[in-house]
């Protein structure tokens, strides 16, 4: 979940909004850009991100910018970020858990050869049928096997099959954060040594430094232990190696070492 393409093309003070006021809108917790500075993640995004942003990624992005829940969207400057990670990693087998409607899935499918495979798991066939189409005209959606409903069951079963174990070169989560343990439980077997996992919304629109008192969305303060239990889980993790980082709502990034 971050930064929408409608929301962030209007995070430059318009007329008549004051630097005081601009800055106000940084002081409540569940400001979904992590930068302190507007101006410079619309820098970021009109000079690194869009120039080369893929013209299906642009449609999808706007297409779901109209959606009433494109706040689960991740941001541009994350999907660039997806799609050079996983041709850095030569990643040909990758997972996705949480697709919403597919647009780090379709920068994870951009990048893949043309015989990569993702298996792609949400709750929601609708929302990843909005963005299907897009999809197809982009000529990937052959790397793509979705399956709706929860990923727990599809992975105690993948789990279980020890032909399955570290086959999977690149796995991304981006779903519900009250499972996040119980996914790495899993996918920490499924993912292969030196593979990547990569855990999204880590810096939870910034509430994990925030007092508990502090404003925050309802959502936000829901999730915000689990959250924050899954950073010290990971870091506490020997198996792992891990980068966290502030793009998006904040990824960690966990390199598989044994």
């Amino acid at each position: 979940m971050a930064t929408t393409t409608t929301e962030a093309t209007k995070t430059s003070p318009t007329n008549g909004e004051d630097k005081q006021s601009q800055n106000l809108r940084h002081q409540e917790v569940g400001h979904k850009s992590l930068l302190q500075s507007d101006d410079l993640y619309q820098y970021i995004l009109e000079t690194s991100v869009y120039p080369r942003e893929p013209e299906s990624m642009k449609e999808l992005r706007e297409v779901t910018a109209k959606h009433p829940w494109n706040i689960m969207t991740t941001s541009a400057d994350e999907g660039q970020f997806l799609n050079m990670l996983i041709k850095l990693v030569n990643a040909k087998n990758t997972m996705e858990i949480g697709v919403y409607t597919g647009y780090s899935l379709l920068a994870t499918a951009l990048a893949l050869p043309e015989d990569g495979k993702i298996l792609a798991m949400d709750v929601n066939r609708e929302n990843y049928e909005l963005g299907l189409p897009i999809i197809e005209k982009a000529g990937v959606a052959h790397k793509i096997d979705f399956r709706e409903g929860p990923a727990l069951p599809v992975l105690d079963e993948l789990v279980a099959d020890e032909k399955n174990h570290g086959t999977y070169d690149f796995i991304f989560v981006d779903a519900d954060k009250d499972n996040y343990i119980n996914y790495h439980k899993r996918l920490i077997d499924l993912v292969k040594v030196g593979g990547v996992i990569g855990y999204d919304n880590t810096l939870w629109n910034g509430s994990v430094v925030a007092p508990p008192d502090a404003p925050m969305r309802k959502y936000v303060r829901y999730y915000r232990d689990f959250v924050i239990e899954l950073n010290k889980a990971l870091a506490a993790d020997p198996r792992i190696e891990i980068c966290m980082l502030p793009v998006g709502d904040g990824i960690t990034i966990c390199r598989r070492i044994n």
